[in-house]
């Protein structure tokens, strides 16, 4: 099987290495890839994995140059091109797509459209109201009172997000943003809960839990996802099943009823509350940084289950298989960010960091003649592997620290309290 990956990102590059380990998949053409991407070693004889220079923004380029390269699977990564209706074209022209239409990612590019979606598929969630001008959104903010969730409706990259006691930040955010949407606050524990579906058939991934402020305890602000962990240690033991029933397949069974099919990969953030599950958000695509943690312990080959989905055929699937222990992805983010992510900068160390069972995931670099430098906010994700929660922490960070980048930030306490056994519920 030819496979081809779009994006540019940590999480694409996560993608591409889970599929080189796939003994079907023969070639993994990344667009644009990244320099990780292009320094991959195959895993097998005749394996290749290359990257090709295009504008993802450009679907006839992307269309073409799948048919050209004899594409049989398009993974699509980035949220940005699946909301804009990427897979659509693709589909058209006969290629097997993962990743959801135009309308069905709307689940992820207007927070409205899937608060109606979980409305009528009895999906729980945290309360709401959609505001399109100022005044509406400071009559929401008293009625919901302090902590302030004010979220923009359309996509943010991951920063879209203000969570605050303070009425004028509250505010602030919400003036800056079109549509807005003003929530109640969900207490407890946050667990991202990825699905694999055919639009009928849904199969999930273990959880994860991601890590989306800036500092240490949760402090500063949102960012994309500064780190993850998995699996979930302190989670009840039936978690999957319920959220698989309550919330990922009741979804899928309802953008079927409405004609618009969801295939490709939901995410679901959930809030465990001390009333229950509750849905934060839905995504359309592989999280960041979570993927990276999850990939390095999927037993199953990659290739073979998205292949299923995108054709239709994910009921003849097997469950997915698991190694056992515990995956930690640490992000090591450029300085200034997310503000204004200082670019330019050299990067050293990732080949002493890539030790034992550590993986470096690049997300923002580039080449500078023979030199690798930043290119984005978030850099790289430092991912490791280890019998627990523990030790995956150890290497991870032991990672991090060969690390060299002038500035460079990263949070020192990803899955600290799991491993700490101090998340209870």
């Amino acid at each position: 099987m030819k496979v081809l990956v779009i994006g540019s990102g940590g999480r694409e590059h996560a993608l591409v290495w889970a599929l080189s380990q796939d003994p079907d998949v023969a070639q993994v053409v990344a667009a644009p890839g990244n320099p990780g991407i292009a320094a991959l070693r195959p895993a097998y004889d005749g394996q290749t994995i290359v990257c090709r220079s295009v504008d993802i923004s450009d679907h006839a380029a992307v269309v073409a140059l799948a048919s050209e390269s004899g594409t049989d699977l398009v993974v699509v990564g980035p949220e940005v091109p699946l909301v804009a209706g990427l897979a659509d074209p693709l589909r058209a022209a006969g290629i097997a797509v993962f990743g959801p239409s135009k309308e069905a990612a709307r689940l992820e590019g207007s927070k409205a459209y899937a608060k109606d979606v979980m409305a009528a598929a009895s999906v729980p969630t945290g309360r709401a109201y959609v505001c399109k001008t100022l005044e509406q959104a400071a009559e929401a903010i008293d009625a919901f009172g302090p902590p302030y969730v004010v979220k923009d409706d359309a996509l943010a990259a991951g920063k879209g997000v203000v969570v605050t006691s303070d009425r004028d930040e509250a505010l602030a955010h919400a003036a800056e943003c079109g549509q807005v949407l003003i929530e109640e606050f969900l207490d407890g524990p946050e667990v991202s809960l990825f699905a694999i579906t055919d639009g009928t058939t849904v199969l999930p991934m273990q959880p994860a839990q991601d890590f989306k402020r800036l500092g240490d305890n949760d402090e500063g602000p949102n960012t994309g996802g500064m780190g993850a962990y998995t699996p979930l240690p302190w989670a009840p033991d039936k978690l999957v099943e319920e959220i698989t029933e309550k919330v990922l397949q009741p979804t899928v069974d309802e953008m079927r009823r409405r004609g618009t099919p969801f295939s490709g990969l939901l995410y679901a953030g959930l809030a465990l509350t001390s009333r229950g599950v509750r849905v934060i958000e839905f995504n359309c695509r592989f999280g960041d940084p979570e993927t990276q943690a999850l990939l390095p312990l999927l037993k199953t080959p990659l290739g073979g289950v998205l292949y299923a989905a995108a054709t239709g055929k994910l009921a003849d699937a097997e469950p997915l298989a698991w190694k056992n222990g515990s995956a930690v992805a640490v992000v090591v983010a450029a300085k200034k960010y997310p503000a204004k992510p200082r670019s330019g900068d050299p990067i050293a160390g990732i080949d002493q960091a890539e030790a034992g069972n550590v993986r470096v995931f690049h997300a923002g670099t580039s080449q500078d003649g023979d030199e690798l430098v930043t290119a984005g906010g978030r850099v790289l994700a430092v991912s490791a592997t280890g019998k627990d929660l523990d030790e995956a922490r150890q290497r991870a960070y032991a990672g991090v620290g060969q690390i060299r980048i002038k500035g460079s930030q990263h949070r020192t306490d990803i899955a600290l309290k799991a491993a700490r056994g101090e998340i209870v519920l």
